[in-house]
C-alpha cells in the first residue's frame, strides 16, 4: 500500500526518483517511470545508469556530485534513453536525501521532459543555418536569401573575406544548390602552390612537356569539367598566371602544357580572396581585366568580430561537432569561457574558434568547458584585459601574447592563432610589431 507521501509524489507530473550511497534506485514514481517507459518493480533495486543511460552518467554524474560535494545541482539539461531506445532530452534538479538523524543516506534527483521546448530550439536554430553555414547576423541572413538565385545563375562569384570566414563554406554551398552538384567541385588554393606548379596543377600537362612529365596529367580544371573549380585565395597569383587565366575565362579554352591543341571546358569559376581586389587593381597587383571577369557576382564575408551574435551559435554547432568526432558528451561552456569569448576579437575568425572548441575538447573531462581548458594565451588575456581597451588593443595583445609564448616563431604562432602566416604578418605590420 502507497505511503500518503508515495501518493503525493505519483500526482506530480516531473519525474522524482531516489537512490542510497550505492547508487541503487530505492524509489522512482509513476511520471519519472512513464517517461522511462517501465514500472516503476521495473527500476528499483537497479543502479541508476542501468535505467536512465544519461548523457553524464558515464563522466560526469549529477548525483554523484551532489553526494560528493553536498551542493545541489538545478535544471541541468541531459539525455536519457528510454526502455524503447528513445532519446529524450530532460531538465534535471539534485539535492542530499538525509535521515531524521542528518546523515546523508542517498540523493533525490527531479526531471522533466523537454521535448516539445527541445524541438522548438531546434527549429529555431534551424533559421540560423544554411548548408553547415551558421548565423543568426543580418549580413548572413540577406546572403541565405539570395544565395539559390546566386547558385542557379551559373554566373562567376568572387567571395571576399579575412581568412577563416567561411569562403570555401559559401563556395560549397553555391555548387551543391546549382544545377552542377552531381559533378565535381573542385578546389586548389593558389596561395599554397609554388606559381612554377600552379600553371601546370591549373590546365594539366602532356607527356614530354618537361622532363619528369613521363606521361599526361589532368589539370584542376579538366578535373572539374561539368562541375564548379573554386580558385581560393586568387590574389596571390602573379600576373603570368592571371593572363593565362583571363583567357580560359574570355575563351572558356585553354591549352595544357606542351598541348599543341586548346581543350574546350565547361566549368563554373567560384574565386575567393582576404584582399580587396579593387584595391590590388588600382595598386597595380593585379589585372582589371581579370577582376572584372571574376567580379560578377561579389561576396563579402564579415569577420565574426563584426557579428558576435554568432559566437554562442558557433559554439553550440562545434560542441555538438567534436562530440560525434571525439565520442563525448560536454554539454556546453561555463559563463567564464561564454564572457571570454563574446569579448576576443578573433583574428583567425571562426576558424580561429573552431580550433579554440577543439583545443578545449583535448583536455575537458567533465560536462562544460571552463577556463582551464582553453589555450593559454586566452586564459593569460583574461587576466590583462580591461573594459577600456577596445577591440584592436585586444588583438594586438592577443598576438603579442602568442608571439611570445613561441619566442617569435610566426609559423607557430599563426597555427595557434588559426590565421596563415600571410594574415598574420598584415596584422602584425598593421600594429607595427615586426
Amino acid at each position: 500500500m502507497l505511503s500518503n507521501q508515495e501518493i503525493i509524489l505519483d500526482s506530480i507530473a516531473d519525474g522524482v526518483f531516489t537512490i542510497n550511497l550505492d547508487f541503487k534506485i530505492t524509489y522512482i514514481n509513476k511520471a519519472a517511470a512513464d517517461i522511462l517507459k517501465i514500472s516503476p518493480q521495473e527500476a528499483v533495486g537497479k543502479l541508476c545508469f542501468e535505467v536512465f543511460h544519461a548523457s553524464i552518467c558515464e563522466h560526469s554524474c549529477a548525483l554523484r556530485e551532489t553526494i560528493n560535494t553536498g551542493r545541489n545541482i538545478v535544471n541541468k539539461t541531459v539525455y536519457i534513453v528510454n526502455s524503447i531506445g528513445e532519446i529524450i532530452p530532460i531538465n534535471i534538479s539534485t539535492a542530499l536525501l538525509k535521515n531524521e538523524s542528518g546523515e546523508i543516506i542517498g540523493g533525490v534527483e527531479t526531471f522533466r521532459d523537454i521535448s516539445e521546448i527541445e524541438h522548438l530550439r531546434k527549429e529555431i536554430e534551424s533559421n540560423y543555418s544554411f548548408n553547415d553555414i551558421i548565423s543568426k547576423s543580418k549580413e548572413f541572413k540577406e546572403l541565405f536569401s539570395i544565395l539559390p538565385d546566386i547558385a542557379v545563375s551559373d554566373s562567376t562569384v568572387l567571395i571576399e573575406g579575412a581568412s577563416g570566414t567561411g569562403k570555401e563554406l559559401i563556395a560549397r554551398a553555391i555548387h551543391n544548390l546549382s544545377g552542377r552538384k552531381s559533378r565535381p567541385l573542385v578546389a586548389i588554393n593558389c596561395a599554397a602552390v609554388p606559381d612554377n606548379l600552379l600553371e601546370s596543377e591549373l590546365f594539366g600537362y602532356k607527356s614530354g612537356a618537361f622532363t619528369d612529365a613521363k606521361k599526361d596529367k589532368l589539370g584542376k580544371i579538366a578535373l572539374a569539367e561539368k562541375g564548379t573549380l573554386f580558385l581560393d585565395e586568387i590574389g596571390e597569383i602573379s600576373p603570368a598566371i592571371q593572363a593565362k587565366l583571363l583567357r580560359f575565362i574570355q575563351e572558356r579554352e585553354y591549352e595544357p602544357l606542351g598541348g599543341l591543341n586548346p581543350v574546350k571546358s565547361n566549368v563554373r569559376i567560384i574565386a575567393a580572396t582576404n584582399k580587396n581586389l579593387s584595391d590590388e587593381v588600382k595598386k597595380g597587383l593585379f589585372r582589371e581585366d581579370l577582376f572584372y571577369r571574376l567580379n560578377v557576382i561579389n561576396i563579402k564575408l564579415p569577420p565574426l568580430s563584426a557579428r558576435r551574435e554568432d559566437i554562442p551559435l558557433l559554439i553550440s554547432h562545434f560542441i555538438k561537432k567534436f562530440n560525434y568526432i571525439k565520442g563525448k558528451n560536454i554539454e556546453g561552456v561555463t559563463d567564464e569561457v561564454m564572457n571570454i569569448l563574446m569579448n576576443y576579437n578573433f583574428p583567425g575568425n571562426v576558424r580561429e574558434l573552431e580550433n579554440i572548441i577543439e583545443h578545449a575538447f583535448v583536455l575537458c573531462r567533465e560536462a562544460y568547458i571552463n577556463t582551464k581548458h582553453l589555450p593559454q594565451y586566452l586564459r593569460a588575456i583574461e587576466d590583462t584585459l580591461t573594459g577600456s581597451e577596445n577591440l584592436e588593443e585586444m588583438e594586438k595583445i592577443y598576438i603579442a601574447k602568442a608571439l611570445s609564448k613561441f619566442n617569435g616563431n610566426k609559423l607557430k604562432t599563426a597555427q595557434a592563432l588559426g590565421i596563415n602566416s600571410s594574415t598574420l604578418w598584415r596584422k602584425m605590420k598593421k600594429y607595427n610589431m615586426e
